[in-house]
């Protein structure tokens, strides 16, 4: 198992925000986290990232308590893509190759450099090196993001709705190579989401959050009308283009 969360509660303050999150990961995984708005998603994955201590419970990557690593070992271990992050007058190679902070001693090695020109190719980047990265569309600059956290060489990649703000296109090349490398690196990853067709077009399992609560966690294939009405307030059905499940809006009325 890479991910294990084992009864996570959060609160800012006197709000609370998670509470007894339970769910685990394994290699060769994509996890969805889906549910309304302020139900707790980015909140979980910066509980998951040591970014915020849980109040309760504990988060394990690769059998390692998150909260007892140093930032440093939690960098070699986990990938994070946050929502948003505004571009620098950094060269895409630049930007890249700060990914391998975590891995380097006293100068940049050559398997450093390596390692950021395999990334590079990886997500068609290459020929983007020595553009600047405030110079990109917003589907490039994502996977500039990307690259930078899987050249951390991560067990485990987080993103925080890494399409948002991209066309249909680049939505769906993102998500695809997310889960390319995921399955050939035999990694873990877990993303938040809104478009709950996409997550369920390219994640291999869904957890559905509804009031800082773990409502369900099942395979993509596996998700039932009743859940998305339960946690969305809003009827459905679920119909199947091939083996792909798609989740149609009845009306904009309550269940």
């Amino acid at each position: 198992m890479i991910l294990e969360i084992n009864h996570v509660s959060f609160s800012y303050g006197s709000i609370g925000v998670l509470r007894d999150v339970r769910f685990s990961v394994s290699p060769g995984e994509v996890l969805a986290i889906l549910g309304p708005n302020g139900a707790g998603k980015t909140t979980l994955l910066k509980c998951i990232n040591a970014m915020l201590r849980p109040e309760t419970g504990s988060v394990l990557v690769e059998g390692h308590e998150v909260l007892q690593l140093a930032p440093s070992d939690i960098a070699r271990k986990v990938g994070y893509v946050a929502q948003q992050s505004e571009p620098a007058r950094l060269t895409v190679f630049d930007a890249v190759l700060m990914g391998r902070r975590p891995h380097i001693r006293w100068k940049v090695s050559e398997r450093d450099l390596m390692v950021v020109d395999a990334a590079l190719k990886r997500l068609g980047l290459d020929n983007l090196a020595l553009r600047y990265i405030d110079q990109l569309s917003g589907g490039e600059f994502q996977k500039v993001n990307i690259a930078r956290a899987l050249v951390q060489e991560p067990s485990l990649l987080l993103l925080d709705e890494p399409t948002s703000s991209l066309d249909l296109k680049n939505q769906i090349e993102i998500l695809s190579l997310i889960r390319r490398v995921v399955c050939s690196h035999r990694i873990a990853a877990v993303m938040t989401a809104h478009d709950i067709n996409s997550a369920l077009r390219h994640a291999h399992k869904i957890l559905f959050l509804k009031d800082g609560m773990v409502f369900a966690v099942c395979g993509s294939r596996d998700v039932t009308a009743a859940t998305v009405e339960a946690v969305y307030g809003v009827r459905v059905e679920i119909h199947h283009v091939g083996s792909i499940p798609l989740v149609v809006p009845l009306d904009g009325q309550k269940a």
